[in-house]
């Protein structure tokens, strides 16, 4: 009998062991799987979270791509893989130029204008991006950028100097107080927009807010 229940004994604790040695393998496995996820989502792989800033700064700042095609006066994309995308989307930096496909506004004063200007300086070519370092995508996940041409052009500039946008007021940036005074002088000389813009074709952040020229 005390040999039985000294056997009966070694089976249990030979179990109990089989059991824990199960566990510890399956929770290796388990946070083996998790950190592969967590890792690939740091990397971008997976498409879970934007990239951080360091790293857009890092690989589009002072690098020139070829223009994959323009979305509308004040965006276009470039051939840089983005997010799964086989292009990355720029939005350019404190330039608002009037909308043309937005699901809501529809097409809006002197939208079509400013996206043939941006098409036809930006058909096949290729354009150098500038970022910020601290900030670098926008609130759709569209990269946000200074946008240089061949000729050494600011293209950001050139559509609120002669009046293809307006100097968008609502974000900080090195060249807000340029692109206001750009867009001053514009407006002065009634260029583009501004040659028969009424107060209902302002942007929300302007309307009843800016004197427009006299008729």
């Amino acid at each position: 009998m005390p040999r039985r229940r000294s056997s009966e004994k070694l089976s249990d604790r030979q179990r109990r062991l089989t059991y824990a040695a199960q566990r510890a393998r399956w929770l290796a496995i388990l946070l083996l799987v998790v950190g592969t996820v967590m890792l690939g989502d740091r990397l971008g792989l997976f498409g879970l979270r934007p990239q951080p800033a360091r790293t857009d700064h890092e690989r589009y700042h002072g690098k020139s791509f070829p223009v994959a095609g323009v979305v509308d006066g004040d965006t276009l994309d470039v051939e840089a893989d983005d997010k799964g995308r086989p292009y990355t989307r720029v939005r350019f930096w404190g330039v608002d130029t009037p909308e043309t496909r937005h699901p809501h506004k529809g097409v809006q004063h002197f939208g079509p204008e400013a996206s043939r200007f941006t098409r036809s300086a930006c058909t096949d070519a290729t354009v150098r991006l500038e970022l910020l370092p601290g900030r670098t995508r926008g609130t759709h996940g569209r990269l946000l950028a200074y946008v240089i041409l061949a000729d050494g052009r600011m293209l950001n500039r050139e559509l609120i100097r002669l009046g293809y946008g307006y100097a968008d007021p609502r974000y900080d940036h090195p060249h807000k107080a340029e692109f206001r005074r750009l867009q001053a002088e514009a407006k002065a000389a009634r260029r583009g927009l501004w040659k028969d813009a009424t107060n209902g074709d302002l942007p929300y952040y302007y309307r009843d807010k800016l004197a427009l020229p006299a008729p």
